[in-house]
């Protein structure tokens, strides 16, 4: 494990340039991911059924 110490900016464009440097299809795939993450971040609102994106990664060819 590495500990780094660095301001929010510092950390912020560090994280900007990383995701910049993916492939546009990966920037994709990673931004699905956080929103099935985000899914379970708890909140007080409550959850819709309304509209839904499922993605199973076996279609997704990886």
């Amino acid at each position: 494990m590495e500990i780094k110490f660095q301001t929010k900016e510092e950390s912020n464009q560090e994280q900007l340039h990383n995701f910049l440097k993916l492939e546009p299809s990966e920037r994709v795939l990673h931004f699905y991911r956080l929103m099935e993450r985000l899914k379970d971040f708890p909140t007080k609102k409550k959850k819709s059924t309304n509209f839904q994106i499922i993605i199973h990664e076996k279609s997704l060819g990886a």
